[in-house]
């Protein structure tokens, strides 16, 4: 009887500044059979040679970076259409600047003080396909807002899906990253009315998620 076949190990370039964190990082995570480190890099264009020449599968891509951001460097790969996953790691990134980070490419974001189980968690994700933002696992509404049809059919009932003036300044909020309490006080309403007209929004658009919508926004020009 054949034995069964052996997936081969996922192979992750790490790229952050600090050598500490990366000989750190490196041994948590060839502690797991399925992971195998192949490549270290300390500045963007080491991450760009780097990925040219080994191939990872993945590559955990700090944010700040010296030089060249991770979102500059994510930029980069996104032109260049490499096959490599990205996952951002961050200590400090702005819950608005996530819907443009997928829209660069970036596969998953993890906050640099999570648990390893978390960051294992989220490099299976993003290797079986899906998408990992905090702690969430997001499917395919980002494949389907990456297809320039994607809401048309809906667009074409009533234009634009049918928001009013004010819904539609609330998504623009959104997408910008404030909070029920931030929106509350720039539209001078109450956080009950808000989360009221989150609710319609959300019928109306079919997400179900802030992240979700502030993701569809920007694909339809709502976030304006």
């Amino acid at each position: 009887m054949p034995s069964p076949k052996v997936a081969p190990p996922v192979r992750i370039l790490l790229a952050d500044d600090h050598a500490m964190f990366r000989e750190g990082l490196r041994l948590l995570l060839e502690a797991e059979p399925e992971l195998r480190v192949v490549g270290e890099a300390g500045n963007g264009p080491e991450v760009i040679a780097l990925i040219g020449k080994l191939q990872p599968d993945i590559v955990l891509l700090d944010v700040a970076m010296p030089g060249q951001s991770g979102l500059d460097v994510a930029r980069q790969l996104h032109e260049a259409g490499t096959t490599t996953r990205i996952i951002l790691l961050t200590a400090a990134l702005h819950r608005a600047e996530i819907p443009r980070a997928l829209k660069l490419g970036v596969r998953g974001v993890v906050a640099k003080e999570s648990a390893i189980g978390l960051l294992l968690k989220a490099i299976r994700a993003v290797q079986s396909g899906e998408y990992w933002v905090e702690r969430e696992v997001i499917g395919d509404l980002v494949e389907a807002l990456g297809r320039p049809d994607a809401g048309r059919s809906r667009a074409a009932e009533k234009s634009p899906f049918g928001l009013t003036l004010r819904e539609r300044e609330l998504v623009g909020l959104v997408a910008a990253g404030c909070s029920n309490k931030v929106i509350a006080q720039k539209c001078s309403l109450s956080e009950d009315t808000v989360k009221h007209h989150l609710s319609s929004i959300f019928d109306k658009t079919g997400v179900s998620t802030r992240l979700e919508l502030a993701l569809f926004a920007l694909h339809n020009d709502l976030a304006s």
